[in-house]
């Protein structure tokens, strides 16, 4: 009996891959002609490649953080002739859109890096038919990678109108610095000018 290879998914690759499946199912208005015939032959193609995704499809479940390359894992490679780094998902390829480039085990590097430990080297041949050269640098959980990219958002500050605005990075012994301009303290207001005697010289004192 022939076994089926389970398939790494992610949450968010799921969902949208079960909509896709819908979208494509339901009725669409075509005329008989070639170009309809060529699409509806292109949308039950994508259909069972989808319904094959889901069905062997291992949701969410991230590998174990042993630095050991394979599905699920976000891998960075180093390009032995040139020094080049690339990261990259290990995964199914047209089925995660997660801001890094994703290799399927089957393409020629992701079969070759397959099982690899950081530090090993492995090689392959690319369609381009020159062998390529690849050390494995790092190898870590989707989870994981996905956690520590996620962008941190700027604190908000709230502040009453008069109230002064701490510097990052005061030293707390002296205490904050305040941004703006220099308002004099309220006090005495000095005289009119226009009030005061004007003396020239040679007047009376």
């Amino acid at each position: 009996m022939t076994s089926v290879q389970a398939t790494w998914l992610s949450p968010q690759a799921y969902g949208r891959l079960q909509r896709e499946l819908a979208a494509l199912r339901e009725p669409c208005d075509a005329d008989a002609d070639e170009y309809c015939d060529a699409v509806r032959r292109a949308r039950r193609l994508r259909i069972q490649r989808i319904h094959d995704l889901l069905v062997n499809a291992v949701v969410g479940q991230d590998p174990p953080d042993d630095g050991i390359a394979e599905p699920g894992m976000v891998l960075t490679v180093r390009y032995d002739d040139t020094n080049e780094v690339e990261t990259f998902l290990l995964g199914a390829r047209g089925a995660e859109h997660c801001g890094v480039e994703v290799y399927s085990v089957h393409s020629p590097l992701g079969s070759a890096i397959a099982g690899a430990r950081p530090g090993e080297r492995r090689s392959y041949v690319p369609p381009s038919g020159v062998r390529l050269t690849v050390t494995l640098v790092r190898a870590v959980p989707y989870g994981v990678h996905r956690a520590a990219t996620v962008t941190r958002r700027p604190e908000r500050v709230v502040k009453t109108r008069g109230e002064p605005t701490p510097v990052r990075g005061d030293s707390p012994r002296d205490g904050p610095k305040l941004v703006g301009r220099l308002v004099p303290a309220p006090g005495p207001r000095p005289a009119d000018p226009g009030g005061q005697r004007r003396v020239r010289a040679g007047d009376p004192a």
